[in-house]
């Protein structure tokens, strides 16, 4: 199963958009990056999801997992006692 992605990238009329995985719309375009990132983020946590966040030139510059992570990291403790 693919995992569900929101991602945060560059417009290429100025501006960033936010865009679900897959998607060849834009859901929303802000004009400042960090207005795009909070949406994004909001809207992966709501739709539990994977947020990329992209740089100008279209590189990932970082990620996090709102979901379910099928490979959580080692320094999480998954099993409690």
């Amino acid at each position: 199963m693919a995992r569900k992605t929101h991602h945060v990238v560059p417009n290429p009329s100025g501006g960033w958009s936010v865009k679900k995985g897959g998607a060849s719309r834009a859901s929303k375009t802000f004009d400042k990056k960090q207005d795009a990132t909070n949406y994004a983020r909001e809207t992966s946590q709501n739709q539990k999801s994977e947020l990329v966040i992209h740089r100008k030139d279209g590189t990932i510059q970082r990620t996090a997992s709102h979901g379910k992570d099928p490979i959580p990291p080692r320094d999480r403790d998954t099993h409690k006692k």
